[in-house]
């Protein structure tokens, strides 16, 4: 790598992006925090800001002139989210980027019941395509989400089956991802995956979170259809609509149950179980 180019943060304004720019900055490595707005982006040493947005070429490419590697967050829900995140990667290739971390997800497999995955799926592989290293971190669905999935009466109905998910919890993504930034040279080529130490069940979902919180919760199986028509009263868009449902539904099937120990190969320490994330 240039011994003049600058390591790049996208999402510097979120949870992930902004603890991972905050750990390069502790450091004392420079950087650029590529965001969409300025004014939000985090004041931390050695890193200067730079506005773009993934959908924007001509800006996205002045903004990663200089870039050796760049850690890319994906975007957010929108319907051009694909078509987004490709325009990106091409800026990128073209000012010269030579790695790119990119956050993706546990499956990325173009028939994945999961909608985000497939996106995941073409974003890894225009990255390949492009010619630049790559480094992808797949993360499993984050723990942190749980308690949202639990209404005000602690019932957690989802079309889940009897399907397991090794539920990661994101303070366990920075961290890996951190160690990636500072040191990307080994992880060239390579997906890490990121997940929790468990393969729990819903069943095991709510008696955890019960135990954990001391607030009684139960699970009710929905059937996909059943989920669909309970979703649509939170006024969702149709994207939404089947990101959420289909998380559950590739649940059921399997896709999500497994177990890695990348984490604590990479961190030195186990991965965050549910009940660590619920009572710390």
């Amino acid at each position: 790598m240039n011994a003049q180019s600058v390591t790049a943060v996208t999402g510097a304004t979120g949870f992930l992006g902004s603890r991972i720019a905050r750990a390069l900055a502790e450091a004392g490595r420079p950087q650029a925090l590529i965001v969409r707005d300025a004014s939000r982006a985090p004041r931390l040493s050695g890193a200067s800001v730079r506005q773009a947005e993934y959908g924007d070429s001509l800006a996205a490419r002045a903004a990663l002139e200089g870039v050796g590697t760049l850690f890319m967050v994906s975007g957010g829900e929108d319907p051009r989210r694909q078509q987004n995140q490709l325009a990106f990667i091409r800026a990128a290739a073209r000012a010269g980027v030579e790695h790119v971390v990119y956050l993706s997800f546990l499956t990325t497999t173009p028939d994945s019941r999961f909608t985000y995955a497939r996106v995941h799926h073409a974003t890894e592989a225009a990255i390949v395509d492009s010619g630049m290293a790559h480094t992808f971190l797949r993360p499993n669905i984050y723990m942190d989400i749980v308690p949202y999935w639990i209404n005000s009466a602690g019932v957690l109905a989802a079309p889940a089956g009897n399907g397991r998910v090794s539920l990661i919890s994101r303070r366990d993504i920075c961290e890996v991802a951190s160690h990636i930034m500072l040191d990307p040279g080994p992880w060239r080529g390579r997906s890490v995956h990121l997940t929790g130490p468990q393969s729990l069940s819903f069943h095991d979902i709510v008696v955890t979170v019960s135990e954990a919180t001391g607030r009684p919760a139960r699970y009710v199986p929905q059937t996909e259809e059943e989920a669909y028509e309970a979703r649509r009263a939170f006024a969702m868009d149709e994207l939404e609509l089947e990101a959420s449902v289909s998380t559950f539904t590739a649940i059921a099937a399997g896709e999500f149950g497994q177990v890695y120990p990348d984490v604590e190969e990479i961190t030195g320490h186990r991965a965050t179980s549910l009940r660590e994330f619920l009572t710390r």
